[in-house]
């Protein structure tokens, strides 16, 4: 990785407001996806991947306490400077884009959903609330991908090799941040078999498209998700207070989003926020690549003693992670959130 001058704040001073919270029980609070406003005036955060690692101790303590700001007071933020080259980005947004071939449609039914088990997975959703075409894949801690198009699975598999090395990075960083010793992260959660899902999506301007809505409004599980894209547009965040934030991100950047049970983890101090994929206003086709760092499907995830007392119990219940993920009906691949069934 190149050397870079260490500006670790980009944002305007970030005000959390206490009354306002996503994870509200009160669903007045969650509006309806049109009676939302949108904003592009609030900056998200970028961390530089770099900095966490550098060998000027001061710099690295900087980056340290800026990231755990960052995790506290937004829970999601652009990664730069983390070591993929951009040919590996250019490799796997050629791959995705042979791969959603239009002619090819029929090659890919095969990997329609026929079993729970499934670790290849396509689909096509037109309805009024998702519109995409999607492929699922488990990326450790076996890898799957399709053989076809040629290069494809190769190209993922370079990609997937370095945003490993990045979460694990991500996972010592986050840890020393919290003031633990660096593989807290890494014990609790057991990464080093986590379980890690990739959704690679197009979304269209106005193809078999039935709404404005891509991927309706949802938290992740996991660790974190960690997120990349060809063209801006579409993504929207929600953050602490109540804002709808466009997502526009620098070149070849990673966009970085806590997931549910880092929230568990902590209690709640770290917090997972609701994201949507909006198509109503792309002008052109976009390829996300969207990956869920999961746990280890066996590691048991409740509050860590570290982050409950008398003034905050546990919020949330223990389990499996595998449990969690079969909590609302889903199988392991869907990994669909399962936090408000969690939640005590």
């Amino acid at each position: 990785m190149a050397e870079t001058a260490p500006v670790l704040v980009n944002h305007r001073p970030f005000e959390p407001n206490p009354i306002l919270s996503l994870h509200s029980t009160d669903s007045s609070i969650i509006k309806p996806h049109d009676s939302i406003a949108v904003v592009d005036d609030v900056e998200i955060p970028t961390v530089d991947y770099f900095m966490l690692f550098s060998d000027d101790l001061d710099e690295r303590s900087k980056a340290l306490e800026y990231i755990g700001h960052v995790c506290k007071d937004f829970g999601f933020f652009y990664l730069v400077n983390h070591g993929i080259s951009d040919s590996v980005f250019e490799g796997v947004f050629k791959g995705i884009s042979d791969f959603f071939n239009p002619t090819e449609i029929e090659s890919r039914k095969q990997y329609e959903k026929k079993n729970p088990t499934d670790r290849i997975r396509w689909g096509l959703r037109s309805s009024p609330g998702e519109n995409r075409e999607y492929l699922k894949i488990i990326a450790h801690p076996q890898y799957h991908c399709p053989t076809k198009p040629a290069g494809f699975s190769e190209s993922m598999e370079d990609y997937f090799k370095g945003l490993r090395e990045v979460v694990q990075g991500l996972g010592k960083a986050v840890s020393k941040a919290l003031g633990f010793e660096e593989c807290y992260i890494e014990k609790a959660f057991k990464l080093g078999t986590g379980f890690d899902v990739s959704a690679m999506n197009l979304y269209p301007p106005n193809f078999r498209s039935k709404g404005s809505i891509g991927v309706p409004d949802h938290t992740d599980p996991g660790f974190l998700v960690s997120l990349i894209q060809d063209v801006n547009g579409g993504l929207q965040v929600f953050s602490n207070d109540g804002n709808c934030i466009n997502v526009n991100m620098p070149t070849n950047a990673i966009f970085i989003n806590l997931g549910d049970h880092l929230e568990i983890l902590t209690n709640g101090k770290y917090k997972s926020h609701v994201h949507r994929v909006v198509v109503d206003n792309n002008k052109v086709k976009r390829i996300s690549v969207a990956t869920l760092h999961g746990p280890s499907l066996d590691a048991f995830v409740s509050p860590a003693p570290e982050f409950v007392d008398d003034s905050h119990p546990p919020a949330y219940r223990g389990m499996t992670y595998k449990q969690s993920l079969q909590a609302n009906g889903s199988d392991e691949i869907d990994v669909q959130s399962s936090i408000e069934q969690i939640r005590l």
